[in-house]
């Protein structure tokens, strides 16, 4: 019969056993000391000695957040994980098994983003083992399954978005500005794959994230040109409204009046003295407004 779940198993008090124990000692002390002269007296103390080591071996300690799986010649009987002290029987196979949550640093590997571009990324994952049954008998070593998977989901993630935007109007979810979103998946396809293993994600990350050296330098190039087109466009509008609530209030107080071509002259002068990104040389007219 082949098991698939995890089964919470009791066992019985170690300090009752450590009283047995003792008793056995005592008993065999006495048997070797006041009847050392009759044979059977001494098989019995040697066998009372046997005993106190068979019950010795099978004492043993479960500290908090921590759990021990049990194997009686190659069958699981269960998983200890009520802290304490206690003694199951010495033939069993004890292995222990931390359930404390853990933190993966992982170091940032170079991927492609969906674009292409190679990227370097890291991620901080945390985690626990929620089935020791899973953890213990579905992989090999669940703590290096916990590594390669991290890192295949990385990539797998990279994959899916592109590192960031360069047009306003796009507005597709980026690994630089994804935020919830892109961790979120990334808590997903990391429970995905760890599920078989026994482990629980609790927290997942980015915790680095940057182009590759061979074309970092381009791309913030073109960041910083996005950039300035952005922070032009903006300056361009404002100056527009400017202008237009210029001429307007010009027009409703009758400071004075402006024929085309002068209307014309004035936006292209406000224009320029609002859109330069240098401060402008006023050139003072003290003749009228035709010379």
């Amino acid at each position: 019969m082949i098991m698939e779940k995890e089964k919470v198993t009791s066992t019985s008090s170690g300090y009752m056993s450590v009283g047995l124990l003792f008793l056995f000692l005592g008993l065999g002390i006495c048997g070797i000391v006041f009847f050392n002269q009759v044979v059977i007296c001494m098989v019995i103390s040697l066998l009372l000695f046997l005993c106190a080591v068979f019950m010795a071996m099978g004492l043993m300690v479960i500290n908090p957040n921590e759990s021990s799986v049990l194997i009686l010649f190659g069958e699981y009987k269960g998983t200890i994980k009520r802290n304490g002290f206690f003694w199951v029987n010495p033939f069993f196979v004890k292995k222990k098994i931390s359930l404390r949550a853990r933190n993966l640093n992982r170091e940032p590997i170079k991927v492609n983003d969906k674009l292409g571009n190679p990227i370097m990324i890291g991620i901080v994952l945390v985690w626990k083992v929620d089935n020791t049954f899973k953890a213990a008998f579905e992989v090999d070593d669940y703590t290096h399954f916990v590594d390669i998977q991290s890192e295949s989901a990385t990539r797998k993630l990279a994959g899916h978005y592109a590192y960031d935007n360069f047009d306003d109007e796009q507005k597709e979810v980026t690994l630089r500005a994804g935020g919830e979103e892109v961790h979120q998946a990334l808590e997903m396809e990391l429970s995905e794959r760890l599920s078989m293993a026994g482990i629980k994600v609790l927290e997942a990350r980015i915790s680095y994230l940057a182009y590759a050296s061979e074309i970092a330098g381009a791309m913030l190039r073109r960041q910083q040109a996005t950039a300035v087109v952005a922070a032009r466009t903006k300056i361009v509008e404002g100056a527009v409204s400017m202008v237009e609530l210029a001429l307007d209030q010009l027009s409703k107080k009758h400071v004075v009046d402006l024929d085309e071509d002068k209307k014309a002259t004035m936006v292209s002068n406000l224009m320029v003295v609002l859109c330069s990104d240098k401060d402008t040389t006023p050139v003072v007219n003290t003749g009228t407004l035709h010379q």
